[in-house]
């Protein structure tokens, strides 16, 4: 199936990420990842994403920017307090007697942003063991694959609105005041290391009594919240426990997990199955199994290849040796020497991670040519542990998925031709509906045009006399607005006239002490022109006219209607100490309601400074 230009910029992309950033999103949700990366490109103007990677090539500071918006970082401290009150009394209070018996607690807490996921869970804890047993037996582990938002984590400074939703005894107990705002105290943060973390990729931490991953795994696809799930259960104890958030939903599927409590999304990891048989058979039947383990290998329809813990080749079967165009004298023969090791796929650095994460490691969709047709396969290694746990090979397998993906793609492309086809026929079903009420509606349209035209004229007639008397009220009422315009101004100019000609300083303020009228004797006196001072507080004023001394009074005038006459010492903008005697006059509406207050400054006398 054709492949869109918008979806192959979009792959582009996401190949650049991983190749250039080191971030894999193959695992996340297709239709998630090109909404969000959409929100970014509208926000920069741009329009495709080839554009945007060309962006991101040329501006490598925008990476941290794609990724706040592609994770969606936002958490708070005991988010869905219901969730945390039942995770107290299912788990926590099982985990108190644990770490004081074993003297040592490990946590995880997956995706935790900016910390405060991780720190809740550590008030939790330290709420239940006591300062002391915390101190001693309490390791958590935060991650996240965003390090911008672990350099806030590791800070542990929030400001007061982000630790509203802490309850008032952790915040007593978990936090102290730093300059920026409050601080996890250092008796919580000691026991959290924080570090990167990719869920899809990374391995897991391991001997975990407690996982804390709210709200992460449902950015990812099924099939890798499907791997994920079995990597956290690998990280836990048989007896840990998994804390989720409310909307996912994939492990309650899982057969790795025991529900403690659905509705909260909390689980107990089953344990894992040791694979020791019942009986030790008989050198007869050892020796038949023997013999029924190697034709199966040989007949096998898998191609397999099984190495050892060196990775020499030990073994080749039939259909290996007929897809690959194996001979059979590989066997004995390192890896490293053969073409197998990187035809069809890049084998060793595989074989190589399988080691490291102890888990099969599978590599799909490669493109193989075998007697000139071109096939695909999926690559799986797995390692091989032997009765002690120890690894002994590797066993490669190599599916032939070609008749599966021919059949998935003619599957889709069915699929997108009986859309399209459902669409037709809804289309021409609603066009046909549309043309015969256009007919039935055309004849009754053209009955009633003529009536329409007759009517037509004698409208146009009255229009005519509509409009003219019109712009005869348009006239009057212009000629009406010109001269209260002239009137305004008139009054305007006679009021400034006043104001200018008071010898005495004069202030009106609204009834939020901002200034609303500053003449020219306050100018003089106090040196702030009118501009400066119009819609300031007169408190914020930078003059030498003691405001917090009028306080008394103007709280007065604004709020009982109360005149008064206050005596203060001032400095004019000369520098020099003079008295004022200010009288301080309510400001009242025609309804007699409160509009401000007035302010009449008169200078009794003046003295150097």
């Amino acid at each position: 199936m054709a492949v869109s230009s918008e979806d192959a910029q979009f792959e582009a992309l996401v190949e650049f990420m991983r190749r250039d950033h080191n971030f894999d999103l193959g695992g996340y949700k297709r239709s998630t990842l090109k909404r969000r990366t959409g929100k970014r490109i509208q926000a920069l103007g741009l329009s495709s994403y080839g554009e945007y990677r060309a962006h991101l090539e040329q501006h490598p500071d925008e990476y941290e920017n794609f990724l706040d918006t592609l994770l969606i970082n936002v958490s708070r401290f005991f988010r869905d307090p219901e969730a945390w009150e039942c995770l107290q009394e299912k788990v926590i209070c099982q985990l108190v007697p644990r770490a004081r018996e074993d003297g040592l607690l490990r946590v995880w807490s997956a995706g935790c942003s900016h910390g405060q996921e991780a720190y809740t869970t550590a008030m939790v804890l330290f709420q239940a063991l006591g300062a002391e047993d915390y101190r001693r037996a309490v390791k958590i582990y935060a991650t996240d694959v965003d390090e911008e938002a672990l350099v806030v984590a590791r800070n542990g400074v929030y400001t007061e609105k982000e630790i509203e939703s802490v309850p008032r005894p952790h915040r007593e107990a978990c936090f102290e005041q730093a300059d920026h705002g409050v601080q996890i105290k250092n008796d919580i943060r000691r026991s959290i290391v924080f570090g990167r973390h990719d869920l899809s990729t990374d391995a897991p931490i391991s001997r975990l009594d407690l996982l804390v991953c709210r709200n992460t795994l449902m950015y990812f696809n099924a099939e890798s919240q499907a791997r994920i799930a079995a990597r956290l259960h690998f990280g836990l104890r048989d007896d840990g426990y998994l804390f989720l958030g409310k909307a996912e939903t994939v492990v309650s599927q899982s057969r790795l997990f025991a529900p403690v409590d659905l509705k909260y999304r909390i689980f107990r990891n089953l344990p894992r199955s040791n694979g020791r048989l019942g009986t030790i058979p008989s050198p007869l039947e050892l020796g038949l199994l023997e013999t029924l383990r190697n034709a199966a290998f040989e007949t096998s329809p898998v191609a397999q290849v099984v190495l050892d813990g060196v990775q020499r080749v030990l073994a080749v079967n039939h259909k290996a040796r007929t897809l690959l165009g194996l001979t059979g004298n590989e066997v004995g023969v390192p890896l490293k020497d053969l073409a197998l090791s990187y035809r069809p796929v890049e084998l060793r650095s595989k074989i190589e991670q399988a080691r490291a994460e102890n888990r099969a490691v599978q590599v799909t969709q490669v493109e193989h040519e075998t007697r000139g047709t071109p096939i695909t396969l999926n690559v799986d290694v797995v390692p091989q542990l032997g009765p002690n746990g120890v690894l002994v090979g590797f066993i490669v397998s190599f599916h032939d998925v070609t008749g599966v993906r021919v059949l998935e793609q003619e599957r889709e492309r069915a699929r997108h031709e009986l859309e399209d086809a459902y669409e037709e026929l809804q289309s021409t079903s609603e066009e046909m509906e549309t043309t015969n009420e256009e007919l039935q509606s055309t004849v009754e349209e053209l009955e009633t045009t003529n009536e329409e035209l007759q009517s037509t004229n004698e409208e146009m007639e009255t229009m005519n006399e509509e409009l003219q008397s019109s712009n005869e009220e348009l006239q009057t009422a212009n000629a009406e607005l010109r001269e209260r315009t002239s009137e305004l101004h008139r009054v305007n100019s006679f009021l400034e006239s006043i104001l200018t000609s008071v010898r005495t300083g004069m202030v009106v303020l609204d009834r939020a002490m901002a200034v609303m009228v500053w003449n020219r004797e306050s100018e003089e006196t106090w040196g702030v022109k009118r501009e400066e001072a119009f819609g300031k507080r007169l408190g914020d004023l930078d003059i030498g006219l003691p405001a917090d001394e009028l306080e008394p009074a103007l709280e007065a005038a604004v709020t009982r209607g109360q005149r008064r006459e206050v005596e203060v010492q001032a400095v004019n903008r000369r520098g020099k100490t003079i008295l004022c005697r200010v009288e301080v006059l309510p400001l009242m509406g025609v309804l007699g309601e409160s509009q401000g207050v007035l302010l009449l400054i008169r200078i009794e006398n003046e003295r150097g400074a």
